[in-house]
């Protein structure tokens, strides 16, 4: 017996509420099967489903199911089936829900079937039950079978995004991380750990590769633009000495004359009285 569904408590959202705008070029166009009288208007209504369920705008050949366009176009299959097939295929299962937990392919899946963003956390915990006992299948059926799918779109209107009033639409959001965008994320986590942290991290272990992802980047950008221009002393002096500059000779050759003192009489104070005078 599958679990039930937990009651929740919805927020107010803008598409629970009558909306008063006038329809402009910002409004999600509606595909209808039942409007549709040519190939050409069936054809649009298959790419509006692409672009909704598998949210690329530039559909690959492989992404494509030819048997299931097939039987929409002969009117076997409704709008409704076919996007219910469009959810349990494998290029859903490896865009949306092999690279997101739970909680995330819950919120994506309610935007792309439902044109709406999930009930905060607690509408994403209640679905991710669903997934976890149904499966990715059950949980594609259970969305698609909703009373609230079934109210907004029918079996003849593919699900477009509802009461967009700000913001790109939903089908527009990549949900995809790859092995590139990961690494990025422990980078970044790694970055905000100190070393005893990282250590711990590591178990132990001292890597130095680990230790230099613990410090911050902002610091290392610090430290490289405060490391000086280095000079090469031991070429510089090499230059400097080398017999291939030639230094120009300041020394002096010419001597300087020695000034020349010529005696003067002295007129002294008195005189020397001879020892024999005159009279």
């Amino acid at each position: 017996m599958p679990i039930p569904l937990l009651e929740i408590t919805p927020k107010t959202r803008n598409q629970r509420v009558e909306g008063y705008d006038i329809p402009d070029e910002d409004d999600a166009p509606i595909y209808r099967l039942t409007s549709s009288t040519s190939d050409t208007g069936v054809a649009e209504i298959i790419w509006a489903a692409y672009r909704q369920i598998f949210s690329e705008h530039l559909i690959l050949e492989r992404y494509r199911q030819p048997a299931l366009e097939s039987q929409l176009r002969n009117r076997v299959i409704s709008v409704q089936e076919f996007v219910r097939a469009l959810g349990k295929t494998d290029v859903y299962r490896e865009l949306v829900a092999d690279t997101n937990s739970n909680y995330r392919l819950v919120d994506i899946t309610f935007k792309r079937f439902l044109g709406r963003a999930s009930y905060g956390k607690d509408e994403q915990i209640a679905w991710s039950i669903v997934i976890a006992t149904r499966g990715l299948h059950g949980f594609i059926d259970a969305v698609v079978d909703s009373d609230e799918y079934r109210q907004n779109f029918g079996e003849y209107t593919v699900p477009y995004q509802r009461r967009r009033l700000e913001g790109r639409p939903f089908n527009l959001v990549t949900p995809r991380y790859d092995d590139y965008w990961r690494g990025r994320l422990v980078t970044l986590d790694l970055a905000s750990r100190s070393y005893y942290q990282v250590r711990t991290y590591s178990s132990g272990s001292l890597d130095r590769k680990i230790i230099r992802q613990a410090i911050p980047m902002s610091f290392l950008t610090m430290a490289q633009n405060l490391i000086p221009a280095q000079q090469e002393t031991q070429r510089h002096v090499a230059r400097a000495t080398s017999s291939a500059i030639k230094v120009p000779d300041s020394t002096r050759n010419f001597t300087v004359p020695r000034p020349t003192v010529k005696p003067t009489e002295a007129a002294l104070p008195y005189r020397y009285i001879p020892t024999n005078p005159k009279v």
